[in-house]
């Protein structure tokens, strides 16, 4: 991937990963979009950067996602570039019944709104030459947090999908899989400053000298995240497992769940 005279959607580039790196792609000269559902966020984020430009997103709806691709290739038709980063995480039990409108809701933005997003770009990008996909995955698609576990699930099925379609469009788009590990964001209660996890700058930092090397890995691993990728080879997946479940225990006396 070249890291400048790109132009590039990144999806949940309102806040959190997603900011982090549509400005560090913006700093490193790239016409940067941000899209996602609070415009108010897209904005601030955009504030002061010229070549950086916010559109509206409700990942949700098909038909919004098709209008959305449609005026984005309208306003910005040298668009080579998508990043689907757009993601919802909320703790919830296995253990008793419960309202699955929480859990539907998770599945349709993490997993099919970047199905819905790929399938409107796909054509456009085979056509560019240059064209790019990067999805964003996250260790927990390696081993689950089970307080988590339709969040860590959606991961899973993005790894997946997103091998699949690496090989459908090899040598006509670059797919790229981004799996970050437990980042200091605000994507749930408390996460922002929680110790153990990784500042925010520091882990775009560490991507954006990934993504640089020449040629780009296919996944792009920060080295807090090797162990959750690499868990199932070096036989300690079952330990982190465990390790996870007493996290989420805790997570569930904290929140209340």
């Amino acid at each position: 991937m070249k890291m400048h005279g790109n132009t590039i959607l990144v999806t949940g580039g309102g806040s959190g990963i997603g900011e982090a790196l549509a400005q560090r792609f913006h700093d490193a000269g790239n016409t940067v979009i941000v899209a996602g559902r609070r415009k108010e966020a897209l904005d601030a984020a955009c504030e002061g950067r010229a070549d950086m430009h916010a559109l509206v997103l409700d990942v949700e709806s098909a038909e919004g996602v098709r209008a959305f691709v449609e005026e984005a290739l309208e306003r910005f038709p040298a668009l080579n570039v998508v990043v689907n980063n757009a993601g919802i995480m909320h703790y919830e039990r296995l253990d008793r019944s419960r309202d699955l409108a929480l859990a539907e809701a998770i599945i349709t933005t993490n997993l099919v709104g970047p199905i819905r997003l790929i399938d409107g770009f796909v054509e456009h990008l085979v056509a560019r030459g240059d064209g790019v996909i990067v999805n964003v995955s996250s260790g927990l698609a390696f081993v689950p947090l089970t307080g988590t576990a339709t969040y860590s699930a959606t991961k899973a099925a993005i790894h997946s999908y997103t091998q699949s379609l690496r090989e459908m469009l090899r040598g006509r788009v670059e797919v790229i899989e981004l799996a970050p590990p437990a980042v200091q964001t605000d994507l749930t209660p408390g996460q922002s400053t929680r110790e153990g996890y990784q500042p925010l700058s520091e882990f775009a930092d560490e991507v954006m000298a990934i993504l640089a090397q020449d040629p780009t890995p296919e996944e792009i691993l920060v080295e807090r995240v090797k162990g959750f990728r690499n868990a199932e080879a070096e036989g300690t997946h079952r330990a982190i497992l465990e390790n996870l479940n007493r996290v989420s225990l805790k997570m569930f006396d904290e929140l209340g769940l």
